[in-house]
């Protein structure tokens, strides 16, 4: 059923909607909340202590303030002070709200419900919506939607064309179709109940059954559906039989570095899986900076002796013409002759057209590229191999479409997230899997801090220093709102406050989201570059490109981080041969939050920070930050929800057992979900 057959769904909200891949009334039911206002009872000023920040509190109180009006950067900002009935007081702010001076007048009592921080001691409620006492009792103790949004679409918007979605969804109810026996063990709620109460749970008890069951379908299905994929990936026959190479040999002799025992362990997996009689679809899962791009070559470089194409596919152009310049090199340096071409988005007509040639005539071997390497213009005549790194985001499409260049061609992924093994192998069922767990020998160990904002002018010190003595940094803002225009506002403003306490002869620049690819690229050049010194950026750079020269990294608000991507924007630095530092900025003060920070203070093992961090969130930690969002599930989180992973995963073995196929009577409408979910949603997770 289409979008428009909805009341106040015309073809510009359609539009709207489509951005966020919502095309008809089942997609829309399908567009879970993201979060939940919860219109609690109102707190007293006293018990507001440093746990609380960052949370939305409420606060019955009276203007006992004039208003002032001041201006900072691009931002009109209004505050005052509010008092409650125990005469204490807390400071309120809105930004870019200028008519609201009309209504805040001395002694008017409101309900205010806002974003609660500490600054400099001072208790402040940020952007707080007001309500009068009659206007709160009708909405105090429920739960309100908040939805994925785009410009020019509110979440009134979404929330009534959602309801409408309901009723109509409810008159044709979906067909029970976890088998009984897993519903009953596993305790879950019925289908059509859940999808009713993700979106408005009249209780917090409501929430917590539909979630559970709505995370629980999710893991099934998708554990299903990759189970399947793996079934068939080895019942596929290596069609391109690679076998080792005694030059491959020389290579790894001449190499200025050993290869670490993990290293060894990898490559020895590669290439007993190029050479047997099934696809190789392997997994290297490795801590940032543990050398899987090593093996990466290795494999490349046998393919291309055995006479066969490989193409390896990356992110960004910066990062394709880095590992090409990298690659070339090493190859030039150790007398390797094969032919390596580079293919990006940005190259001339002309260029493009003799690659093109080259790769369809075979004399180029190996092909480095983003993802023009899997424009339709692009022909293989023997490709071999296909290499993508999973970190970057690459989907199960994606990969497809550049295994589609060849036929049935070997699969190798490079992972950097640090998931726990039992976790990996759940999500990467149809992948066989190699850890490399340690660091190569020559790498120094980041040294860490976890420090409050009085540091600050420290850290821009301690930055100066590095840059003077030649190195570089980065500074890392979390995005403040789920805005590009805000987040990119507080990047460019804090770069610019930085160019001011920094000396002048010290380049900062800023990169966000927001900016168009090529504005990226020529920042992220000039960087590699050392044409700037001091990059202030958001978490684009986590896929960002390898600066050895960079030695420091600072992450302002890490509180707001999840610890897994807070390790990977480490990794950024300690890429030389120097020592590098990570300075993780908290502006929360409470115990819990200086106890999970610590964590990375304590190791720069990307394992064990996954499993600490597992144990301290948990599966209860609801409106917790997701992690860096590397497994873009609609509703469940593999960390958060771990232990329902691991029972839909036992779940879908069992069902598996007793029907392999799905093809008793009992599993006919799980067999039709399992086989829609494999072709219209599995391309949507980033794995």
């Amino acid at each position: 059923m289409k979008i428009t057959e909805l009341k106040g769904i015309g073809e510009k909200y359609a539009q709207l909607l489509g951005r966020l891949s919502v095309y008809t009334v089942e997609d829309l039911v399908g567009l879970y909340p993201r979060d939940y206002e919860l219109y609690q009872e109102p707190a007293f000023i006293s018990t507001l202590s440093p746990d609380y920040e960052n949370t939305n509190v409420v606060i019955d109180g009276v203007v006992s303030k004039k208003i002032d009006v001041y201006h900072t950067g691009k931002l009109a900002v209004i505050s005052t002070f509010i008092n409650d009935e125990n005469g204490d007081r807390i400071k309120c702010t809105w930004f870019n709200m200028p008519f609201l001076k009309s209504s805040l007048k001395l002694g008017m009592r409101y309900i205010f419900r806002g974003r609660f921080v500490i600054k400099n001691g001072i208790k402040i409620l940020e952007q707080p919506q007001m309500y009068t006492r009659s206007q709160y009792s009708e909405i105090e103790g429920t739960m309100q939607p908040i939805y994925p949004l785009t410009k020019g679409l509110s979440n009134k918007t979404v929330a009534n064309a959602v309801h409408q979605a309901l009723e109509k969804f409810d008159a044709g109810l979906e067909k029970e179709y976890i088998p009984g026996y897993v519903r009953q063990k596993n305790e879950l709620a019925e289908h059509n109940y859940a999808v009713v109460n993700i979106h408005f749970p009249k209780s917090m008890e409501d929430y917590i059954q539909a979630r559970k069951r709505l995370a629980f379908e999710e893991f099934f299905l998708f554990v299903l559906a990759v189970r399947s994929l793996r079934n068939s990936n080895e019942r596929i026959p290596n069609g391109y039989i690679i076998q080792n190479d005694s030059r491959t040999d020389d290579f790894i002799e001449k190499l200025p570095f050993s290869l670490t025992n993990g290293q060894k362990s990898a490559w020895t997996e590669v290439k007993k899986n190029m050479s047997g009689k099934g696809l190789m679809s392997r997994l290297i899962q490795g801590d940032v900076g543990s050398g899987k791009t090593i093996i990466a070559v290795l494999a490349l470089m046998n393919t291309a002796y055995a006479g066969y194409q490989s193409a390896m596919m990356v992110p960004t152009e910066v990062l394709a013409k880095q590992q090409y310049d990298s690659i070339t090199k090493m190859f030039n340096n150790m007398g390797v002759e094969l032919n390596v071409s580079l293919l990006v988005g940005s190259m001339t007509a002309a260029a493009k057209r003799k690659v093109y040639e080259d790769i369809e005539n075979g004399s180029t071997d190996i092909v480095i590229g983003t993802h023009a390497v899997i424009q339709e213009k692009v022909i293989f005549k023997n490709l071999a191999l296909v290499i993508t790194d999973e970190q970057h985001r690459f989907g199960v499409n994606q990969r497809r479409d550049l295994s589609d260049k060849g036929n049935n061609p070997h699969i190798l992924v490079m992972s950097a997230t640090p998931i726990p093994r039992t976790l990996a192998i759940i999500v990467y069922g149809d992948l066989d899997i190699s850890v490399i767990d340690e660091l190569p020998a020559e790498r120094l160990p980041i040294k860490n801090c976890v420090v409050d904002e009085s540091y600050r002018p420290n850290a821009y010190k301690f930055i100066e220093n590095q840059v003077h003595a030649g190195r570089q940094a980065y500074v890392i803002c979390p995005m403040v709102e789920d805005s590009e225009n805000i987040e990119a506002e507080n990047v460019i403003d804090y770069a610019k406050k930085l160019s001011g306490e920094l000396p002048d002869d010290i380049k900062v620049e800023y990169l966000h989201g927001k900016m168009k690819a090529s504005q990226k690229n020529e920042i992220m050049e000039k960087f590699s570059k050392n044409e700037i010194n001091v990059l202030v950026s958001t978490t684009v750079i986590e896929v960002g490109v390898n600066v050895p020269n960079a030695t420091v990294m600072m992450v302002e608000n890490a509180e707001r981080f999840g610890l897994a991507q807070l390790h990977q924007l480490r990794g950024r630095v300690g890429r030389g041969g120097f020592q590098s530092y990570c300075i993780f900025v908290s502006g929360n003060k409470s115990k819990k939050t200086k106890d999970r920070l610590e964590i990375l203070n304590k190791t720069n093992d990307g394992f064990k920070i996954a499993e600490e961090d597992l144990k301290l969130r948990g599966p209860g930690d609801f409106f917790g930050v997701r992690q860096s969002g590397d497994f873009d599930f609609g509703i469940a989180d593999i960390y958060t929800d771990a232990k329902v992973l691991k029972s839909a995963s036992e779940a879908a073995g069992e069902v598996l057992d007793k029907d392999p196929e799905l093809e008793l009577e009992e599993n006919r409408y799980l067999a039709e979900k399992v086989s829609e979910y494999t072709v219209k949603c599995l391309e949507k997770l980033n794995i």
